[in-house]
């Protein structure tokens, strides 16, 4: 099955202050709940703000980020498929 490229924006509130221990222990978790998972669901990274974090993922369906959700506790307030990408190079044809 191929995995589809999705962005999944998580209200956290004061993330951005997190202390890196805190973001370890955060990334440890989610981690944990991939790997029980198995293979449909890839974490690629995430983006930090203040309040919120924005996560790319790779998933076979919304509904397996949503499991990952619940078992890890975080929340996955929206969740947006990406269905291209551009970036400069595009101008070039």
């Amino acid at each position: 099955m191929a995995l589809k490229k999705f962005i999944i924006e998580r209200d956290l509130p004061a993330i951005g202050s997190a202390e890196r221990a805190a973001l370890q222990a955060a990334a440890a978790k989610s981690n944990e709940v991939l790997a029980e998972l198995g293979p449909n669901i890839q974490w690629v990274e995430s983006y930090v703000a203040n309040d919120k974090t924005f996560c790319v993922y790779l998933a076979a369906d919304e509904a397996i980020i949503r499991r990952h959700a619940e078992k890890s506790g975080f929340p996955a307030n929206r969740i947006t498929e990406v269905k291209r990408t551009i970036d400069p190079t595009t101008a070039n044809g």
